[in-house]
């Protein structure tokens, strides 16, 4: 540690979370930041993602707002904002039947334009490491202090260890061995099976496909398109599809979900992430109608995805580690809140670990502030998305949207029902209360406390 030096932290993995992380801890002068990635490069997975206005708060306190803006079609606006149109789609003429507001804009961003704006704010103060897969950590309650071991036979000292190392996290994993070995040293044999059992991640029983469409390729074949005036979403029986522009209005990102709930908490046989075709997915969605066809005839080598989770644990800590993100609660995307969620924890970690009165010999007490905080609103959120996707599939017992067997008057009914239910499922988005995460941060241990706001109003 340098002299003037507080905290040495280590950050595993530079995708939005650990980056942001970063960012926000390289506002303590009196921190070292040292971000390990396993990639060659940095170089961030996937497409679109969506951004409330709870997390976008964090982005303007980070000073990323102007230089985001300046990639995408999406405009900041206050008050109460249209967003996602929803449609039946999986019939010949598709039915709208609801519109989703929130209290405040709902942004949209490439992962790449996101991930690339973080590095060019990111001072040259916190270094990156890339080629840097974890191999194990070792840290002793009689010392202060995690040494960590990597798969190229380097280590590396640090006083706490972050995992922002994804769904297959390496931090998580080594983690939950541990305290698993210490349950069994204690003879608690059943809590130290439960812990392992969050070591692996597990499927949902559902495939995303994703793809980016060139804007002006959807524009010749479809000159008024309804994703070209709203983020859209086509609704069916066991599936759906997710349309927005990106990247200033040049691209637009499409998901279709293929959903089998039967098969939820089972193994998924085959590659987790690979690419596609077409046939793959569009029998799919063959009966749905026009809006969803034309999309699909755009779509060219998509990405296929088999969605995991992370079956939740007791605790996102132990000792001086901890883990965030998709590594403690990666979650389906049907609640658009991954990205959100995993930025609200690098904002509340880095403002616990930045509290002038944290250090080396009490930085436990500063994790577990974090941990008594973000766990539990991180899991209620992963079960507010399971629940949408059920929602978005029409999967709700008891509920029929089939024309075939109800009358028109009957299904508007019965979908107008379904969207109130994901419209409550998306009121804690609306909170507003950010102001409070970090205080006054050179003040009490106030500043560490969220308080939930009101919901929308809706």
């Amino acid at each position: 540690m340098s002299s003037g030096s507080r905290l040495r932290v280590a950050i595993c993995g530079a995708g939005i979370a650990g980056l942001t992380c970063a960012l926000a801890l390289s506002e303590y002068p009196d921190i070292e930041i040292d971000v390990f990635e396993s990639a060659g490069k940095l170089a961030e997975v996937g497409a679109g993602i969506g951004l409330f206005p709870r997390p976008w708060q964090i982005i303007r306190r980070l000073g990323l707002e102007q230089d985001l803006l300046k990639t995408t079609e999406s405009r900041l606006l206050e008050g109460r904002v249209p967003s996602f149109r929803y449609r039946k789609s999986d019939q010949r003429e598709g039915v709208e039947f609801f519109r989703l507001y929130t209290q405040g804009a709902l942004i949209f961003l490439h992962r790449a334009d996101y991930q690339q704006t973080l590095l060019h704010h990111l001072p040259k103060s916190c270094r990156t490491h890339c080629s840097k897969r974890l191999l194990s950590y070792r840290q002793s309650h009689n010392r202060h202090g995690v040494d960590l071991f990597f798969e190229d036979g380097t280590s590396y000292s640090c006083d706490v260890l972050i995992g922002a190392d994804g769904l297959k996290s390496a931090v998580r994993r080594c983690m939950l061995h541990e305290k698993s070995g210490i349950a069994q040293a204690e003879g608690k044999w059943e809590e130290s099976m439960e812990l392992l059992r969050s070591v692996d991640p597990i499927w949902s029983g559902q495939n995303a496909y994703r793809a980016l469409i060139p804007a002006e390729k959807l524009r010749a074949r479809a000159p008024s398109h309804s994703v070209f005036t709203a983020p859209m979403q086509y609704l069916g029986k066991n599936g759906y599809v997710i349309s927005y522009p990106i990247s200033g209005g040049k691209m637009i990102n499409f998901v279709a979900f293929d959903m089998r709930h039967e098969l939820e908490n089972t193994k998924f046989n085959g590659p987790w992430v690979s690419t596609s075709n077409k046939s793959r997915f569009a029998s799919r969605f063959a009966d749905w109608e026009p809006e969803v066809q034309t999309l699909m005839e755009c779509v060219e080598e998509p990405l296929q995805w088999a969605i995991h989770t992370i079956p939740p644990m007791k605790s996102f800590i132990s000792g001086r580690v901890t883990v965030m993100g998709d590594a403690a609660h990666a979650m389906t995307p049907h609640e658009g809140s991954g990205a959100g969620q995993a930025i609200e924890d690098a904002y509340l970690l880095a403002t616990v670990l930045g509290h002038p009165r944290t250090n080396s010999t009490n930085v436990h007490r500063a994790l577990s502030v974090y941990d008594s905080i973000r766990r539990p609103l991180a899991y209620d959120v992963m079960e507010h998305s399971r629940m949408n996707g059920r929602y978005f599939s029409l999967n709700i017992d008891g509920v029929d949207f089939d024309s075939n067997r109800v009358g028109p008057r009957e299904q508007l009914e019965n979908l107008r029902y379904v969207a109130r239910m994901f419209e409550k499922n998306w009121e804690w988005g609306d909170m507003d209360n950010v102001d409070r995460w970090d205080g006054e941060r050179s003040g009490s241990s106030d500043g560490v406390l969220v308080t939930p706001a009101s919901s929308s109003g809706k």
